[in-house]
C-alpha cells in the first residue's frame, strides 16, 4: 500500500500544538528533511507507490508552499542528509531501484540549495540503509550504523567536504544486552 503523505504539519514548541502547513507537490515516504540555512527545508527522495525517486523539492515554511528544486543524482530512499557548514547538503546511502528496492548504496552527492543542483562527491566504504549522519563542528560529517545486505555496519564513517572523501574512523560498540 501507498503510505506516502503529502500533508505538511507544523509543530510549534511554545505552544506543543501542531497547525496545517499546506502539502508537498509529491507525496512521498522515506524522503530526507533538511532545514537550509535561509530556513527553507530541503525534501530529497523517498518513494511513492513504486520504485524510490530522484525528485527534491524545497518547503516555504513562511508561505506554507513547496516547489520543485534540481533532482538528485541518484534515486534513493532511506537515506540520510547533513546541512555542510557551506550551505550545501551532503545526502548518503539509502536503497537504490532494483527487483525488491533492497540493494544498499554507498554513494553520496551534494546538493546545493543557490544552484538547485546535485553533484557527486565521494563515495563511502560500506553501502549503509538506514543509517545517521551529523555535521561535526569542524565541518566533517560522521555516519553510522544502517543495514545491508550484510547485516548491520559496525563502522563509522567521517565525511571531510574538503577532500571529498570517506575514511572508516573506527567501530560501534557491541549492543548490550
Amino acid at each position: 500500500g501507498n503510505d506516502a503523505d503529502g500533508t505538511v504539519e507544523l509543530f510549534d514548541p511554545a505552544t506543543e500544538t501542531f497547525t496545517d502547513g499546506g502539502t508537498l507537490l509529491t507525496p512521498r515516504a522515506g524522503p530526507t528533511l533538511t532545514l537550509l540555512q535561509d530556513g527553507r527545508v530541503l525534501i530529497a527522495g523517498g518513494y511513492t507507490d513504486g520504485p524510490p525517486m530522484t525528485t527534491a523539492e524545497i518547503y516555504d515554511p513562511v508561505t506554507g508552499t513547496s516547489a520543485l528544486t534540481g533532482d538528485l543524482r541518484e534515486a534513493r530512499y532511506g537515506h540520510s542528509a547533513s546541512l555542510l557548514p557551506d550551505g550545501r547538503v551532503l545526502i548518503v546511502g539509502g536503497m537504490a531501484p532494483g527487483p525488491d528496492y533492497n540493494e544498499a548504496l554507498a554513494s553520496a552527492e551534494l546538493y546545493d540549495p543557490a544552484t538547485g543542483t546535485s553533484a557527486p562527491t565521494g563515495s563511502m566504504v560500506t553501502e549503509r540503509a538506514g543509517a545517521r549522519s551529523v555535521t561535526l563542528g569542524d565541518g566533517r560529517v560522521l555516519v553510522a550504523g544502517g543495514s545491508n545486505v550484510d547485516g548491520d555496519p559496525r563502522t563509522i564513517e567521517l565525511y571531510d567536504p574538503t577532500s571529498s572523501t570517506f575514511t572508516v574512523a573506527g567501530d560501534l560498540a557491541p549492543a548490550q544486552t
